[in-house]
Formats: structure tokens, sequence, C-alpha cells
């Protein structure tokens, strides 16, 4: 079985870089037009996921990033965080598939349900206005901070030991796995409320790992292929995101673990700042 998981997540996503690969050549005289950086974008791809690497959200990360630097509009936020993201957690999904042990139906599960998810989410994302898109975005940006606080101060447990759910649990993750799979399309990463379902349900932490990554290596790579269909996201950062499997190889192979505390209240701070900030513009441009 985890044979044929292995060898689905390859083909998936070969599959999403045919579609992307096709689109980009389609679209070349367009692609190097877009707002991003071609100098900082690679740099900031490689951090990103290097801290992702451990856990720490890349769409909180992004999300902070991208409208103070005005790489990309926030129309296209959404559908960039999911498109940037199918090659490095690709990566991520296969390390941590096979270094870290989780029953392989628990596995399934959270994968076929994120995936579904995600495959319905993009068609109502890019119906959505602008404003609504912003205020999504917030609201990921707090959910993502509240989640980060509760790790801090022990309000979700983490000390489980469980490696595969059945009955009653797994059911209910299935669900909330499936809601994550679509909140992941309006820009609300599932990183940070996969560990919290992970850690609720009596699992080992390490466990999230490839719950997340293979979750995300599917729902994501499926989400991203409606996305790039639908011409809602942004060429140039997908297209540089392929520097981002340096940060997941630096992070998988050489840092073999990193001191995520301080930086958890580094990132806590960004996510705030950016919450406010995001708020406060929309409530200008309300009053405007």
């Amino acid at each position: 079985m985890l044979t044929i998981l292995l060898t689905a997540i390859v083909i998936i996503n070969l599959l999403f870089i045919y579609t992307l690969v096709k689109d980009l050549i389609k679209h070349k005289d367009e692609v190097m037009s877009e707002p991003a950086s071609t100098i900082w974008t690679p740099i900031a791809q490689v951090i990103i996921y290097f801290l992702s690497t451990f856990g720490i959200s890349d769409f909180a990360i992004s999300t902070a990033l991208y409208p103070k630097a005005k790489w990309v509009s926030m129309k296209k936020l959404p559908g960039t965080l999911n498109t940037q993201c199918v090659i490095p957690v690709f990566v991520m999904a296969l390390a941590y598939i096979n270094s870290i042990s989780v029953g392989v139906t628990t596995l399934l599960v959270c994968i076929v349900c994120q995936v579904i998810g995600a495959y319905v989410g993009p068609y109502f994302v890019v119906k959505l206005p602008e404003k609504v898109i912003k205020n999504f975005v917030v609201v990921g940006l707090l959910v993502a901070s509240l989640l980060i606080l509760a790790g801090k101060f022990n309000w979700i447990p983490a000390n489980g030991t469980a490696t595969e759910l059945t009955g009653t649990k797994l059911v209910l993750t299935g669900l909330l796995m499936f809601v994550y799979g679509a909140l992941n399309n309006i820009g609300i990463g599932s990183y940070a409320l996969t560990m919290a379902t992970v850690y609720a349900m009596g699992m080992n932490p390490a466990a999230a790992f490839p719950i997340m990554m293979g979750a995300c290596t599917f729902s994501v790579s499926i989400g991203s292929m409606q996305f790039i269909k639908l011409q809602d996201y942004s060429r140039k950062i997908t297209m540089m995101s392929v520097f981002g499997v340096i940060g997941v190889l630096i992070a998988v192979f050489l840092v073999k673990s990193l001191n995520t505390q301080m930086l958890q209240w580094v990132v806590l701070v960004v996510l705030l700042y950016s919450a406010v900030s995001l708020f406060m513009a929309g409530r200008k441009e309300s009053e405007a």
C-alpha cells in the first residue's frame, strides 16, 4: 500500500508539473512582466520552504509577505499560495512518508478527504470578490496565530502516542480534513489545523508531518490544476517555487532539528501584524 501511495504521489505531481509547464509556455510573454521580484522571490522561496519543512506554515508566511511586497494581487493570492507550494510539498511528502510511521488507512482517509475538499474549492474561490478574499485571509492569519498560541500554552494536548485512528475519531478526522482542503483554496493553510487535529485525536505529534504533507501533496496539486485552468494565480511566483526545493533539502538532510520555539514567536508577531494591517487597509477602503 505504501508503494502504491508513493507512486500515486509521483504521478499526480508530474501531472501538475505538465499542466503548469504547458500554461507557462502558452503565456511565456506575460510571465516575466508580473510584479514579483526576480531576485528576491527565489530567496524567499528557499526560506519559506525551509521553515515549512519544520511545520511553520508557508501559507501564513507568504500571506504576510506577498501583499506587503506587492508581488501578487489579493484576488490571485489564494491560487498562488496553492500553486507555489506543490513542488516543495511533493519533496516533503516523499521525505516524511518514508521516514515517519503512521497507519496507512489513517493516511489514506486524510488524503482522500482533503483532496475532495481541495477539488471543489477553486470553483467557488474565483467567484469571490477581492474584499471577501481579504477577509478570509485575515481570518486565516488569526486562526494560525491562535493555534500557535494554543501550542505555546499547552491548550492543545501534544503528548499522544497513537499512529492509527479508528471508528469515530477516524470519521471526524476525515470530515475535518475535507474542510481543511476547502480552506486551502481561500488562503487558509492546513498545517496548523492538521497539527491541532492530530494532537487532539491523541496521535503521536510526529504523525502530523506525513499526514500534513501526504494530504497536501495531493490536495494542493489537484486544487492548483483548477487554479491554473481558471487562470487565477501568479505564474512567476509559481515558476520560481522550484527554488523552495533547496530549502526543503537543506532542512531534511543538513539541518536535522531546528529550535522552532523562538521562530514561532517571531512568526506569531508577523502574522498578527499582517492581520491587523490587512484589516485596517480593508476598513480604509470601505470608508473611502
